[in-house]
């Protein structure tokens, strides 16, 4: 891989678009599926290579960046809880120097060189949760979800002894967040117990609490012993506090656990030495922990600091070292993705790091592969700082064996033979057999009933292969003519003609019926998911939803692509010229057009109103800032601009609404008067945002 100061243009937008793939993929497994594929090691390091990358190349942050998002969508089975302050995450840290830059990074943006205090607390490795209390009663549980809408959790939360059902002496309306955990010693008790009735035990005590508190039956969470610390506050009537510290001591005055070992400390010095007397005891703990956050203590500080995309500016994340083991590589095989991609795949040799299993890693591409010099048989270093799958750090060269051979990357792929070629400065190498591809018909498949997609319960991976191998669904409009082919089914009057999946084994009457149920249900869908179920290159959730604010149907969409308008792709805020070109090239492949115009005889695609942030002058328009600013820094204008619904550029076009001045203000001024671009004051700015 190599190093950021020597990227290329081309190779930075293909490492972020790999980058924001196999992101969002370990989101769902991690948040949704309690069933994490990459440990926290590995996804702390790619989520850190997405980030420098974008500071080196700010023009090419994506719509669906990895830095734009927190979680994953919420599992079904469960009722929906839109929360009414976003539940977000934090940012990693890994070093005291990056502790430094951070606390740095709040003292410009607050311009201070004071001393500024943070409180340190463990970092609890469990569930996040949000528990709401109207006239002190608890009315209602949930999970972080996406951070905007999370799982009706209520009743499995109430089996926890620890949360209080009743509070005295609180706010009106009080949302108290924190973290459920298991703790070590009822994650061993309930793993024998496990054993002893030969069920599937849990890798681990985090997935163990993620287990029990997302059962669909409370039941079963009631027989698990979970426990929780509570550690923060969401909506509230009435701030009652004025500080972190003495939100804390409210909290145990309610009832509520806090973490004993939660410390307030005033400079850099205090910071490091908590770290470190933490670390130490870390494994004498009654419950995992995987680092330490740091919270500004002044709340007033915390309201001026503000939020990031997916972050508060007024935390941080202090992760500690990852843990490591050594271990053998048996085999290196290659995955072939929706896209074509060619992934190594490290098959290891069972081992525990950490007290956790694993097996198998992805090597990411061929240049990572070639660069760490990794063989069939090879003796390597693995860490991970938590769950699954682990991080391959390098290879134990003395234990090589001299028979090693290199890998040899393969340029054909390996399922259906076609050529694999790397476009010049791509780091991926792709099967150019498109759909002829099974791999990549599969995996498309896949991706159209995926939970952000189409979301059809009852076609899972499995089914799809084998329905594909069947030659039963060959392209996502098959899925919507399956009832009609199945012909009525198993019934006396069939004309023997049909698929008959009622007679296929596994199946029955029931589960046929079900299927189609879930089929049906879903002809109907909204467009930023439609737009995301294609498939195209590049468009995740996030830019689907771009697109669809600004294009508000398909048929308005899909002309421009079909006319190949990539200048006004472009002109959109977060839509780049590679990005662009991948959308218009989708829609010049004749095979695509067809699938989509087979697709829209059978299902609707909703027009999309958007109804976000609609209620401040701002809402929707775009913003630029020139000149000094005089009753805020830059960085707290924008971040007020970007939380009254407004878009914030760095430049000046046709397409900006305002354009805020201030003292010995440039060239920008002169731009926005030739163009006849609003150009407003501080104080007026200050005014429209209220």
């Amino acid at each position: 891989m190599k190093n950021i100061t020597e990227l290329t243009i081309e190779e930075a937008k293909n490492e972020l678009e790999y980058l924001a793939q196999e992101l969002a993929k370990a989101d769902v497994a991690y948040y949704q599926n309690d069933d994490p594929y990459l440990n926290d090691a590995e996804y702390d390091r790619l989520k850190h290579r997405n980030l420098d990358i974008e500071a080196r190349f700010p023009e090419l942050i994506r719509a669906d960046s990895p830095s734009k998002k927190v979680g994953a969508k919420v599992k079904s089975g469960f009722s929906k809880v839109s929360h009414s302050f976003p539940m977000l995450s934090l940012g990693d840290v890994f070093s005291l120097e990056e502790v430094e830059d951070f606390i740095m990074g709040v003292k410009r943006f607050l311009n201070t060189a004071e001393d500024i205090s943070f409180m340190s607390e463990p970092k609890i490795d469990g569930l996040s949760f949000s528990a709401r209390y109207e006239n002190g009663v608890f009315v209602r549980g949930a999970t972080r979800g996406d951070g905007t809408t999370g799982e009706d959790i209520t009743e499995n939360l109430k089996t926890i002894k620890q949360l209080p059902q009743k509070i005295e002496n609180a706010p009106a309306v009080l949302e108290i967040r924190g973290e459920v955990y298991m703790s070590k010693a009822d994650f061993l008790e309930l793993n024998e117990r496990y054993e002893q009735n030969n069920k599937k035990t849990f890798a681990n005590p985090r997935n163990a609490a993620a287990g029990s508190l997302r059962q669909l039956d409370a039941k079963i969470t009631a027989e698990r012993n979970l426990s929780l610390f509570a550690y923060t506050w969401g909506e509230v009537s009435e701030k009652l506090w004025t500080t972190q510290e003495e939100f804390f001591e409210y909290l145990k005055k309610w009832g509520f656990p806090v973490n004993p070992n939660n410390k307030l400390c005033h400079n850099i010095k205090e910071l490091e030495d908590n770290f470190n007397q933490i670390m130490q005891i870390r494994s004498s703990l009654p419950y995992d922990i995987d680092g330490m956050v740091y919270k500004v203590n002044s709340i007033a500080l915390q309201e001026r600091l503000g939020f990031l995309t997916r972050t508060p500016r007024w935390a941080i994340a202090h992760k500690f070292p990852a843990e490591q083991a050594i271990t053998k590589i048996n085999n290196i095989r290659i995955q072939v993705g929706r896209t074509g991609a060619l992934t190594p795949v490290a098959d290891l040799e069972p081992i525990n790091v950490g007290g956790v299993i694993v097996s198998h890693a992805t090597l990411h591409n061929e240049d990572e592969l070639k660069r760490k010099d990794i063989r069939i048989g090879d003796t390597v270093i693995v860490q991970r700082a938590g769950d699954v799958i682990p991080q391959v750090v390098q290879v134990v060269l003395d234990k090589r064996n001299p028979e090693a051979k290199e890998f040899e990357f393969p340029h054909n792929c390996p399922i259906c033979g076609a050529h694999a070629i790397r476009e010049e400065d791509e780091a991926v190498r792709r099967c150019t057999g498109g759909l002829s591809c099974p791999a990549q018909a599969i995996e498309r498949l896949i991706h159209f009933v995926s939970r952000d997609a189409f979301d059809i319960a009852g076609l899972g991976n499995k089914i799809i292969e084998d329905f594909y191998n069947e030659k039963i669904l060959m392209n996502p409009a098959d899925i919507f003519t399956l009832e009609e082919r199945n012909q009525g089914g198993d019934d006396l009057f069939s004309t023997g003609n049909g698929l008959h999946l009622e007679r296929k084994e596994g199946w029955g009457k029931k589960s046929v019926d079900n299927l189609f149920k879930a089929i049906n249900e879903k002809r109907k869908i909204s467009l930023p998911r439609f737009i995301y179920a294609l498939g195209i290159r590049q468009v995740g959730t996030a830019t689907s939803l771009l697109l669809a604010k600004n294009y508000n149907n398909f048929t308005n969409f899909m002309n421009d692509m079909v006319a190949k308008e990539t200048a006004k792709l472009v002109a959109i805020d977060g839509i780049g010229a590679s990005m662009a070109t991948d959308m218009v090239e989708f829609f010049q492949e004749p095979h695509n057009l067809d699938i989509i115009k087979k697709l829209l005889q059978h299902i609707a695609v909703e027009e999309f109103i958007d109804t976000s942030r609609n209620d401040t002058p701002l809402s929707g328009k775009t913003v630029v800032f020139t000149g000094t600013l005089e009753k805020m820094t830059r960085a707290e204008a924008k971040a007020m601009a970007q939380k009254a619904g407004a878009k914030v550029s760095g430049s000046v076009s046709a397409n900006t609404d305002y354009v805020v001045i201030g003292a010995e203000a440039g060239s920008k001024a002169t731009k926005a008067k030739e163009l006849g671009i609003s150009i407003i004051s501080e104080i007026d700015f200050m005014s429209l945002i209220g």
